[in-house]
């Protein structure tokens, strides 16, 4: 859609200058000025609304149906039914219409959320429009994600791998059916694709796994933040706390163990402010915080440098209200904590504030 917006600006500006018919004159008449005016006016606001829907695609939309509109990620993977495919052929029966509808009030029975306050009616216009024309007319790849800009330079020298993660070929093709290349893609795959791209393709998906993220640290049991029992320390080296379970043997006991983290703290006679934001918080919070605010979450631990551990006294010194709204809000530069000011209003960052202040450590400046 891109290309067409360019072609109808270049006609317009041809017309100007009579670019187009060896007979027109070297100036166009003040009525064809004024259309071909028109023409380049009415492209350059239809590609700006495009990009427009680009940008609100690639921020909260390609999760699920894929930088291409093809739903090929990892989340569909997980999903029941699966998100849509906007690339199989769906222009009679999908208008911008009963799209702008989708958007706005989501899909029963799917996961398809609403977006009615999250984001404003014309950011859903121009993401409708902008997916009937990249993805349902040109089937168009949009944004390739795999770029130097991204932190891909070069990406091209893994092709090697590119038959697994496009699901070309099975992941779990003998190696004697691969020929050296297929191999070496598929050790590169599976030791590095395939975090983000999970298995891809299979022709035996074997037998359904847990699909709940809990708190498992990833070189058994606590160890990821305390020591051994046997006294080698890793990582911080500090002794396990005495209210931690000895390392278990039974499944019941190692299930426990693996959830400690996972445990919201129980509030007595909370406030509806704070009700409210022990909602959000561990709805978006929890998955990198820990629902017991510690940080010690699976996903926390992973992540370099570490989440802040909203519980501990010296991680909290000095923390005031003000300053945990404003990180909230803009998040903060060289870690993962994103900003939310575009998911939480000004009045849920309030509410989460009043829920950490409460459940996990005093924040300055409280009302």
């Amino acid at each position: 859609m891109r290309f067409a917006a360019v072609v109808a600006a270049a006609a317009g500006a041809l017309a100007l200058l009579g670019c187009g018919d060896p007979n027109a004159t070297a100036v166009a008449s003040p009525p064809q000025a004024a259309a071909a005016a028109t023409t380049t006016v009415g492209a350059t606001s239809d590609a700006k609304r495009h990009e427009r829907g680009r940008k609100v695609w690639n921020f909260r939309c390609y999760f699920c149906h894929g930088y291409s509109g093809d739903a090929r990620t990892l989340a569909a993977t997980y999903l029941n039914p699966p998100p849509r495919d906007f690339t199989r052929g769906l222009a009679p029966e999908l208008t911008q219409s009963r799209m702008r509808e989708a958007i706005t009030h989501g899909k029963p029975g799917t996961a398809m959320k609403a977006f009615i306050g999250i984001i404003d009616e014309a950011d859903i216009a121009a993401v409708a429009a902008f997916v009937q024309r990249e993805f349902i007319e040109a089937r168009a790849p949009n944004t390739r994600y795999h770029t130097a800009e991204n932190g891909w330079p070069d990406h091209e020298r893994h092709r090697a791998a590119f038959v697994f993660a496009r699901g070309e070929l099975a992941l779990d093709t003998p190696w004697e059916q691969l020929d050296d290349e297929q191999r070496r893609g598929k050790r590169l795959f599976v030791t590095t694709c395939v975090t983000c791209h999970d298995r891809a393709r299979v022709d035996d998906a074997g037998a359904v796994w847990e699909t709940r993220a809990l708190s498992y640290p990833r070189d058994a049991y606590c160890t990821s933040c305390h020591v051994q029992p046997n006294g080698d320390g890793l990582h911080d080296g500090r002794a396990r706390p005495a209210d931690h379970p000895a390392p278990p043997t039974d499944a019941a006991s190692v299930a426990a163990t693996f959830l400690l983290h996972d445990r919201k703290p129980e509030l007595r006679s909370p406030s509806a402010l704070e009700r409210q934001g022990e909602t959000l918080y561990q709805a978006n919070c929890a998955f990198c915080h820990a629902a017991d605010g510690s940080a010690k979450s699976w996903i926390g631990r992973f992540l370099e440098p570490h989440p802040r551990d909203l519980t501990d006294p010296v991680a909290m010194a000095g923390m005031t209200r003000e300053r945990l709204a404003r990180v909230i809000a803009d998040g903060l530069d060289g870690t993962s904590m994103p900003a939310w000011k575009s998911v939480l209003a000004p009045r849920e960052i309030d509410a989460v504030i009043a829920y950490m202040n409460r459940a996990f450590h005093p924040v300055q400046g409280q009302p």
